[in-house]
């Protein structure tokens, strides 16, 4: 009697071999390996973006508040420099408004209030001055801030400008 050849396969062909095994997990291992770095520097990617952004809508809001003080002024603009750093004062209705750059800091205090609200911190440089220009007295507010990672490839620099309405 002659069994069928369905039944009488070579057992080599049936199963996975251990070799076979180790080098598809290796494969795997390899694999997983690289996606998860591409992960992480994607996530690191983002985070540094999350960091600029948040930067530069500071700095914005920075910028667009010391543009409406200098808008306000009543009187002259004054800027001084003190071995802390620049302190520039702009004279408003009863109150008086000074920006003061020390330590990396740029706070903004009230005369009336007696406390300083913290503008801007990591900065690396700020400078503000006054430009005539066909008779018009502005002013130009330069600032640089301190980059947070090490990988990031722009500074972040900032130019605002303004003018008096009521010199």
């Amino acid at each position: 009697m002659k069994l069928p050849t369905a039944i009488s396969k070579p057992r080599r062909t049936a199963g996975i071999l251990l070799v076979e095994c180790l080098v598809y997990f290796a494969v795997f291992a390899i694999l997983t390996g690289i996606g998860f770095a591409a992960f992480y520097l994607c996530w690191d990617h983002s985070k540094a973006l999350i960091y600029a952004t948040d930067d530069i809508s500071s700095a914005l809001r920075a910028g667009e508040r010391w543009r409406a003080d200098v808008r306000a002024a009543t009187g002259q603009i004054s800027i001084a420099s003190t071995a802390a750093g620049d302190v520039v004062r702009i004279p408003e209705p009863e109150k008086e408004i000074v920006y003061r750059f020390e330590s990396g800091e740029v706070r903004r205090e009230i005369s009336t209030l007696k406390n300083s609200q913290l503008l801007l911190q990591k900065v690396n440089a700020s400078q503000m001055r006054m430009e005539e220009r066909a008779g018009v007295t502005a002013w130009r507010w330069e600032l640089v801030l301190n980059e947070r990672r090490p990988e990031t490839q722009l500074p972040l620099l900032f130019t605002f400008e303004a003018a008096q309405t009521k010199p």
